[in-house]
């Protein structure tokens, strides 16, 4: 699989649940939360500042899921990307 253009292909980063006050906030609550971390698995061909293996925070809402070789990934657009670790 090789994203193509400005496309990346990623999977998401499983974050361990936040506490807030002793309060344990799950995915489902910490709905507040936009950003998503994951790690770049094929950046397409014109994609700068962006390698295969990077940790990225992108925009959730910007993701389309598609499954390859029954895993999950999600394909999102470089203009969607805000942080590179």
């Amino acid at each position: 699989m090789k994203a193509i253009n400005h496309y990346l292909v990623v999977d998401n980063i499983k974050e361990a649940p936040k506490t807030i006050a002793g309060l344990i906030m799950t995915e489902t609550t910490d709905e507040e939360g936009r950003y998503v971390r994951a790690r770049v698995i094929t950046a397409g061909t014109r994609v700068e500042g962006i390698v295969d293996g990077d940790v990225i925070s992108y925009d959730k809402h910007a993701a389309h899921a598609i499954t390859w070789k029954d895993k999950v990934y999600y394909v999102i657009q470089m203009q969607n990307v805000i942080i590179v670790e």
